[in-house]
């Protein structure tokens, strides 16, 4: 039990005990025989005293009454010592998971009360199965011991000499074998008064919905339109808990919304002729939905990006013409640029060979941002698609500027070095997303990574016998990026050198051809 201040947990408080099971023979000699050496007597005939509060045979929960009386009952006194011992053996049996306590709080008053939930004992192939468990009964009472109660609480199988060698065959009859259940008629009166007499713990199913949220079927047929086709379908799913299971997993694995939910299922396609869910028809639909919610949210989140950098730039513009603007308090905030090792130095791409030499462009490599290196790519403004592409890796993949800038650098030597390379968002996003993978964050993780790509396109070229420049083949179409050829070389019939010896009967057939083509024409 969790209390910080023990004037929060007093004997004027009220509780109620709650428990939805009966203890068995099996049970209670658990609780004296491995749950006591662990957390004490005193913990467990706490344990007994709340499960005496409800019947025998019944389950539910027991009536409220005030912890004065709990306290005297148990022979504690009720002060400042006597709550801290209480608090005490609650959180053993909590820890050892024989007890729930919730503090409930009233919206009415400032008033609340405490529940203290009771849960069943393991059983001793679950509990010795529990490794926490097992090895803090080992240090209470010890190994030796550990073994012998686990011996005293299983039997021993008559045929274990013989079951590595028996075959089991389950003959066992399902329970739709044997039973027929009229499923056309729903009885909602009898569910509903089945709902009204079950205990209901509203606060326990609260927070266990707060902490993992579960597609229902509430959710789905309030929402679903009356007149859709796939409605008697759908109104199926009521009774089928594999349905729900299968729409709950999709909903959890790509994010959807109720919403969202039945606009697939009111789609044609998702139920077969059975009316039972076409798995993955539907996971391929939902993941083109969660697809094209993801691109809007990274579009949303770059235009919120410009939106607050357009009113940044506005107020310092207001700010600089301000004439009690402090030179000071400008100068502090000019981020203090970092030196680049001569080893992790980088050629100047052509682009910028005349507006820097070698140390300013890996100085501003380095320090500047994306948005101010493109500008001394381009004569120009900058296009929108090249602002667009790094726009969405700063924003959406969170690279730090550097890392962009060396990407910026590699796209644009692999441009100026190949002529025919185009430049898309997908060229573009391959490269960042390959950095992601390999965790490149620092800028000299960026220059070692563009040195290893280069280093492995330079071996491929060399092995397919295309290094430097890349010769066109016959017919005017070149070598594609891997080194293949895009249309087989034609071989071609050289001009040769070598003089042919003409006789002289040769000679005359020439020329009587060539009388004949004159006479022809």
């Amino acid at each position: 039990m969790r209390m910080n201040n023990l004037h929060h947990f007093t004997e004027h408080h009220r509780y109620v005990a709650y428990r939805e099971f009966s203890l068995s023979q099996l049970d209670q000699r658990m609780l004296s025989q491995v749950y006591q050496p662990i957390i004490g007597a005193f913990a467990i005939g706490l344990y007994h005293f709340l499960y005496q509060h409800i019947a025998a045979d019944k389950v539910g929960f027991s009536a409220m009454d005030s912890q004065r009386k709990l306290f005297l009952l148990l022979g504690i006194e009720p002060s400042e010592k006597g709550r801290a011992y209480f608090i005490e053996q609650t959180t053993k049996l909590e820890a050892v998971g024989l007890l729930q306590t919730s503090r409930l709080m009233f919206q009415d008053s400032e008033d609340y009360m405490f529940e203290y939930a009771l849960q069943s004992p393991l059983s001793p192939d679950e509990f010795f199965s529990t490794q926490h468990l097992t090895l803090l009964l080992r240090d209470k009472v010890g190994k030796y011991t550990v073994l012998s109660l686990r011996e005293q609480f299983i039997t021993d199988e008559p045929f274990a000499q013989l079951q590595a060698e028996a075959h089991r065959e389950n003959i066992s009859v399902p329970f739709y074998e044997m039973f027929r259940l009229n499923t056309h008629v729903i009885d909602y009166e009898l569910e509903q008064a089945l709902h009204e007499v079950a205990p209901s713990r509203r606060g326990a199913s609260q927070d266990s919905a707060q902490e993992e949220p579960v597609l229902n079927y509430a959710d789905i047929i309030t929402r679903f339109p009356k007149y859709s086709y796939n409605r008697p379908y759908v109104e199926k799913l009521r009774l089928d808990r594999e349905g729900m299971g299968i729409l709950d997993y999709i909903a959890r694995k790509f994010e959807l919304t109720p919403v969202e939910i039945c606009r697939l299922l009111d789609e044609d396609g998702v139920f077969n002729t059975e009316g039972r869910l076409v798995l993955d028809e539907l996971q391929h639909r939902a993941h083109l939905q969660f697809r094209q919610t993801k691109r809007r949210g990274e579009w949303r989140e770059r235009e919120q990006q410009k939106i607050e950098q357009v009113q940044k730039e506005q107020q310092g513009q207001r700010s600089a013409t301000n004439e009690n603007y402090s030179s000071d308090r400008a100068a502090a905030q000019i981020q203090e640029e970092v030196a680049v090792e001569m080893e992790f130095y980088v050629e100047v791409a052509p682009q910028c060979k005349d507006k820097c030499d070698v140390h300013q462009y890996n100085m501003m490599l380095r320090n500047a941002p994306y948005t101010k290196l493109l500008e001394k790519y381009f004569p120009g403004a900058v296009p929108d698609t090249f602002l667009d592409m790094f726009t969405k890796i700063d924003l959406n993949y969170k690279l730090p500027d550097e890392v962009i800038n060396v990407l910026i650098h590699y796209i644009m030597m692999l441009t100026a070095n190949e002529g025919t390379q185009r430049i898309s968002g997908a060229f573009v996003e391959r490269i960042a997303s390959n950095m992601l993978v390999k965790q490149v964050q620092t800028y000299e993780q960026a220059v070692q990574y563009i040195r290893s790509q280069s280093a492995v396109t330079t071996e491929v070229a060399n092995r397919t016998g295309q290094a430097g420049t890349k010769p066109r083949a016959a017919g005017g179409r070149g070598n594609s990026r891997y080194g293949k050829q895009q249309r087989p070389a034609i071989p071609v019939v050289q001009p040769s050198n070598e003089s042919v010896a003409w006789s002289q009967s040769d000679r005359d057939r020439a020329l009587e051809l060539a009388r004949r083509l004159d006479e022809n024409s």
